[in-house]
């Protein structure tokens, strides 16, 4: 039974609600066999949400965490590659804090790749009838924070957690407004019961187009 830690944060930018927590909520109270999962709901703040996911992370001990965070504008599931050492925050988080060119860790790395096999989460996830693709950036706003820090953690102090950031569309309520893509939460739910489980069961990536021309 592999433990699985699973984030989501709290809505932010105006919105009621945040589909990474729906989500995340709904995986936990139904997981994938052979998987047991936490979820945890983090703030979203520079900061803040760092110490939450540590804390999670001490709290349950896990063998593999996926931070998950709304992309609005993205049409599907993507799993992110890499995670950079920068804060440059477009708008303020929900502590008022904008932060601009600092970086997450002082004196840490330029940057992280995921400790997870991303091309084959994203190819299950597709098998499972949902759009999904490789993300090349996970923005420079608090999802990046998170997924930084916890690479940072595991580079440091954690080297047998594995562990990355899943970015997921609108829910279909948020953009009944605007011409936005959007995904229902227990679309998305699938798809992160899917990668929880492959990630829980299969180590290595593989080797397959995946990339961008931009």
């Amino acid at each position: 039974m592999t433990r699985v830690l699973l984030t989501g944060f709290e809505p932010f930018g105006g919105e009621d609600v945040n589909p990474s927590w729906e989500a995340v909520s709904l995986v936990a109270a139904d997981p994938p066999s052979g998987v047991q999962v936490t979820a945890v709901r983090l703030s979203c703040a520079f900061g803040t949400a760092l110490e939450e996911l540590r804390a999670a992370v001490d709290r349950t001990d896990p063998g593999l965490v996926l931070c998950v965070g709304q992309a609005g504008g993205r049409p599907g599931i993507t799993v992110e590659r890499v995670a950079i050492n920068v804060d440059d925050a477009r708008i303020p988080d929900n502590a008022g804090r904008q932060p601009v060119d600092e970086p997450v860790v002082e004196g840490g790395p330029a940057a992280y790749f995921a400790t997870l096999p991303v091309k084959r989460c994203v190819a299950a996830v597709r098998a499972a009838g949902l759009p999904a693709a490789v993300s090349q950036t996970a923005g420079t706003f608090v999802c990046n924070h998170v997924f930084y820090g916890l690479a940072h953690l595991i580079a440091t102090r954690k080297p047998a957690l594995r562990g990355g950031f899943v970015h997921i569309p609108y829910a279909p309520e948020q953009v009944v407004d605007r011409a936005e893509p959007s995904l229902p939460v227990s679309s998305v739910a699938l798809g992160l019961r899917t990668i929880a489980a492959t990630a829980a069961s299969v180590g290595t990536d593989l080797r397959i187009p995946g990339g961008a021309t931009h």
